[in-house]
């Protein structure tokens, strides 16, 4: 894992002091593109030092320029999350940077479509080591942060969002895997509530419907069901959605959201 710069001091205060993620510190997997750098972007115009984790520097690199670019605070770490020792370190980096961290967002995935006795052997190993183990992973490295964070943070409490998808809940032929991954993220999502919101870590699962990002284009055509692009959701609207759940005051919680597009029946 390599790290890039950031114009963060340690304490990983933003340029504002009126915003409500002011002296925050978060960190996005899978943010060089789509739904995470959406939800980075917005974490740091609510005044929150982001870490953006991801394997392709360069695009992380660009991202890190525009964030910068509008006064926001940021260290760019690339590091491959399907490596769980890779998982760990990027999540004590990032809090070795900022002095603390306050929200871990749990965006990073990956699909393939197809039949289970079909499906690559590669392509299966890949979406439960990223979709599931990651989170499990970082999600477990990223605890002992986030109870600090409730005792000395500006806000009394501290957020870790996982990124589901709606195939957490609706199974289709073809996507069985993928499925599994998801549901698997839900439970555990429901079971880490339970363990720590009496502690002030507020867990919420976010569950996007079809999304024009970069991976739903790889499997788009059979996911679609013959719905045109247009009317599919934008990652802003899963990263507004991530917001709304982070930013809510200590005292409220938002577990879970489902966002489809309005057009989709499933």
């Amino acid at each position: 894992m390599s790290a890039r710069g950031t114009n963060a001091g340690k304490s990983g205060a933003a340029v504002r002091d009126d915003t409500p993620l002011s002296g925050c510190a978060a960190l996005v997997t899978g943010a060089s593109s789509g739904i995470g750098a959406a939800t980075a972007v917005a974490l740091a115009e609510q005044g929150a030092a982001v870490a953006l984790v991801a394997r392709r520097a360069d695009r992380l690199e660009e991202l890190a320029a525009t964030i910068r670019g509008e006064g926001g605070s940021c260290a760019a770490l690339t590091a491959d999350l399907s490596d769980p020792v890779q998982a760990r370190t990027v999540v004590e980096d990032a809090a070795e940077r900022f002095g603390r961290l306050d929200v871990l967002v749990n965006n990073a995935g990956y699909v393939a479509m197809g039949a289970v006795e079909e499906v690559d052997p590669g392509d299966l190993n890949r979406m439960v080591d990223l979709n599931l183990t990651a989170v499990l992973h970082t999600s477990q490295a990223a605890l002992p942060h986030l109870l600090s964070a409730t005792a000395d943070g500006p806000r009394g409490v501290a957020d870790l969002v996982n990124v589901s998808s709606v195939a957490g809940r609706a199974v289709r032929r073809n996507n069985g895997v993928y499925s599994a991954t998801k549901h698997a993220v839900c439970a555990f999502s429901e079971a880490l509530r339970q363990e720590v919101t009496g502690r002030g870590v507020r867990v919420g699962l976010v569950e996007p419907g079809l999304t024009m990002t970069e991976m739903a284009a790889g499997a788009g055509s059979s996911a679609a069901r013959g719905m045109p692009q247009e009317s599919w959701l934008r990652a802003d609207d899963i990263a507004r959605a991530l917001m709304f759940m982070i930013t809510q005051p200590p005292h409220a919680a938002i577990n879970e959201i489902l966002v489809r597009p309005t057009a989709q029946e499933h």
